[in-house]
């Protein structure tokens, strides 16, 4: 089954909404950086609020950046969405050991950890992006999601996210939903959304058990009639290439570039996102210090 993402607006056109299954790029990124099960579960939440924030984006060749600094055992963790909802990502300590809350609940925010901040870049293909940050809430990444959303873009906001890992360490669920209140929204509406949210469950809960986007949707926004767009298939995508390792090799300089070339070694540059690895023999280094 293809993951995709869901957009929706109420019909009144006072919500806005939109919701992700992941469960196929979450293990995609599970099994490229052979993340043990809470590191699955915080890099998932990440690329599944990434993909959507970039999905929601209304510049063609726009990105988004998320990044989480929570000064936990996790480290930075990190997800980079295109303008369709295709993301990439890593988190820097993937082998941590498991975390639980209580048997079977993975503890995401004691991995994240709450010293520190959420920040969101978003390349509208401007002359400079636009940068917005905020402190950690609970490190569970979906609260944090939300208070983002409501303290930086000024929007009333839900977000939820959930991975659910299965005994073998794969991803046997995945996927989240973001609600936004539009302007000039009745205020009364909040009341119906956090009822349907509370009502609903966990995002895990509800995928696993078979629910459709269209009915989880409908299920969080507590029965509102909803008008479905066109879904969007997504998958992790990393568009690394040796091009853009090269010219990651250009900014280092070419005094620190002629020291390479002079040791006389081959250097391998690793994908952050893909671990794919790319190999410069001294003559390649070389070649590159002669188009400096």
């Amino acid at each position: 089954m293809t993951d995709t993402i869901l957009r929706a607006m109420t019909t009144d056109g006072w919500v806005k909404a939109v919701a992700i299954n992941s469960r196929n790029l979450v293990e995609r990124a599970r099994s490229i950086h052979n993340t043990t099960p809470t590191a699955t579960a915080a890099l998932g939440r990440a690329l599944s609020a990434c993909a959507m924030l970039g999905n929601m984006q209304k510049i063609e060749n726009g990105s988004v950046t998320l990044q989480i600094k929570g000064g936990g055992p996790l480290g930075t963790v990190m997800a980079v969405s295109d303008a369709q909802g295709n993301v990439r990502g890593y988190v820097q300590n993937p082998h941590i050991t498991l975390l639980e809350k209580y048997a079977g609940k993975l503890d995401v925010g004691a991995a994240v950890g709450t010293n520190g901040l959420l920040t969101v870049i978003r390349d509208l293909q401007m002359k400079e992006p636009y940068v917005g940050s905020v402190e950690l809430v609970s490190g569970e990444i979906g609260d944090d999601v939300t208070a983002y959303l409501v303290q930086s873009e000024q929007c009333p906001s839900a977000c939820g996210l959930g991975v659910l890992v299965d005994l073998d360490h794969s991803v046997k669920a995945a996927g989240g939903f973001i609600l936004q209140l539009l302007p000039g929204a009745p205020e009364a509406l909040i009341d119906q959304l956090e009822a349907g949210i509370a009502a609903a469950g966990s995002v895990t809960g509800m995928l696993d058990s078979g629910l459709s986007l269209k009915e989880l949707l409908t299920r969080v926004t507590g029965g509102m009639e909803l008008e479905f767009f066109e879904p969007s298939p997504v998958e992790y995508r990393c568009y690394c290439t040796r091009d853009r390792v090269e010219a990651t090799l250009i900014s280092l300089g070419r005094e620190e570039l002629t020291q390479i070339a002079e040791e006389g070694q081959p250097i391998q540059v690793e994908c952050q996102f893909c671990d794919t690895e790319y190999k410069f023999t001294p003559q390649e280094v070389r070649s590159i210090l002669a188009k400096l």
